[in-house]
């Protein structure tokens, strides 16, 4: 045993130490279904068995405050290797057999990270629902389309908002992808070149309920980037908050005044008893920033030749945070969706004055007086001149006289068409395209995103179901033994 150095104490294993309530109860399960391996391969008898899995379940049983994870005694695994050996005496020792610190350590990493990247799907497939269910209730809701925050073209609050869904399904896709390898198993993997003790790989990984082994063992236990890319997907799933999060801010202003938070979404002034601060939206937008420097971070760590544990030391802890806050932050958007007072009057007022019919007239123009597009768009421009200097939008009267000082023939557009054109909704109803925003394709659009939703909910329950009866087997098998 080393003397270690108090300023080690305090800079190296007390970093460590920090993460053993988020790894503790995953650390149970590793040196748990270690210690079964040991005994099906015969490097332990019957009796050691017993012994060793008595202590380790009376471990199981509690919390990580009562274990006395101290940094002076060194990290994790070596904090629970002596109160083993307290407790139980030597066959404490025999975790070690063909297993290394990083080994069991490792598995415990992925089992946390499992559970979180299953965990966070969900959340994320909670706030497609929200989305999908309002975008069908606003499918009819005037609005403004907005580019550079300037008034673009009319549609409606329902084909706004469902943009955001689709980006959520990505990620929540790519987290799934992902979850196929950081639920591989390290077990069996020796020093680095495999254990001369575990040698069944695959029996050791179901007994834990991962899907496969790792093949290369050296890979199995530096491999980085399943890690990067659940916390890159993790981060993009808040960044497509964080454009909704600005966006919602922005209209909930006195000047757009499209919409308010819910009461649970707000922190009022304590001086100023008229603000309703958008204070969960602040949440949403800072978390996404914190997240995009943990990124940044955890790929910097990576940037070392292999074999360094330095890149797993500062993830241990750093990985299931960053998860943990991208589920608050998805849980609290759905909150914030779900509670949001959309004022369609006020919405469909923004629309009046706007112009935004104009690319619809100059394609119209381009239809029935046989223009080239530019053209068409010179005669608009023309007519939205003329309505400015009236102070007013652009009207029918206004293209009419645009067309004669341009030298065409207004009488070859019909009337009804361009009085058509200055409705929005019939222009809307128009957009009936793959992606368009005619309220029916709007609520065919969410009906396709909820039902490929609900199937990604298929699949993660049945991934937690496997989890967890794995992990319930295990438990059972050991006390059963222990009972013999």
């Amino acid at each position: 045993m080393f003397d270690i150095s108090p300023e080690l104490t305090e800079s190296g294993y007390a970093w460590e130490i920090a993460d053993a309530p988020i790894l503790h109860n995953a650390l149970n399960l590793a040196d748990i279904a270690h210690a079964l391996d040991l005994f099906d391969a015969g490097a332990i008898s019957r009796e050691e068995t017993r012994t060793l899995l008595g202590g380790l379940l009376h471990l199981e049983s509690l919390s990580s405050s009562e274990i006395n994870y101290d940094p002076s005694i060194g990290e994790m695994v070596t904090c629970r290797e002596q109160f083993l050996v307290e407790l139980i005496g030597p066959v404490a020792g025999s975790l070690r057999a063909g297993r290394t610190r990083r080994e069991a350590v490792r598995t415990a990493y992925r089992l946390v990270v499992r559970k979180q990247v299953l965990a966070l799907t969900q959340d994320s497939c909670g706030l497609i629902e929200a989305i999908c269910a309002r975008s069908i209730e606003h499918s009819h809701s005037l609005m403004p389309d907005y580019t550079y925050l300037q008034p673009a073209q009319a549609s409606t609050f329902g084909h706004y908002l469902l943009s955001f869904a689709d980006p959520i399904l990505r990620d929540a896709n790519r987290l799934l992808a992902e979850y196929v390898h950081v639920n591989s198993s390290v077990a069996g993997s020796g020093g680095a070149n495999g254990s001369v003790v575990i040698r069944d790989r695959v029996r050791v990984a179901h007994n834990l309920g991962f899907n496969k082994p790792i093949e290369h063992v050296r890979d199995a236990m530096w491999q980085t980037d399943p890690f990067l890319h659940v916390l890159f997907s993790a981060t993009t799933l808040t960044l497509g908050q964080d454009r909704l999060a600005e966006d919602l801010e922005i209209f909930a202003s006195m000047e757009f005044g499209f919409l308010s938070l819910g009461d649970s979404s707000v922190r009022p002034s304590v001086l100023m008893p008229q603000k309703r601060n958008p204070y969960a939206l602040s949440v949403i937008r800072g978390s996404t920033g914190i997240l995009i420097g943990r990124l940044t971070g955890q790929l910097a760590l990576s940037k070392a030749p292999s074999a360094r544990s330095d890149t797993y030391i500062y993830a241990y802890g750093e990985l299931p945070r960053s998860l943990a806050l991208a589920g608050q932050v998805t849980r609290l958007l759905t909150s914030v969706v779900r509670d949001l007072v959309v004022h369609e009057a006020r919405m469909k007022s923004a629309i009046d004055g706007a112009n935004t019919e104009a690319a619809d007239v100059a394609h119209l123009l381009m239809r029935s007086c046989g223009l080239d597009y530019l053209a068409s768009h010179r005669v608009v421009r023309t007519a939205l001149t003329h309505a400015a200097e009236g102070d007013r939008g652009i009207s029918a009267e206004d293209i009419t006289w645009a067309l004669k000082d341009g030298g065409f023939d207004p009488k070859q557009v019909e009337t009804g068409e361009l009085d058509e054109i200055f409705d929005p909704m019939t222009l809307i109803q128009s957009r009936k395209s793959i992606g368009g925003a005619a309220p029916d394709t709007v609520i065919a659009m969410a009906e396709s995103v909820l039902a490929a939703t609900l199937d990604l909910r298929t699949l993660l329950g049945t991934e937690q179901h496997n989890i967890e009866s794995a992990e319930s087997d295990l438990l059972i098998r050991a006390r059963e033994l222990v009972q013999q």
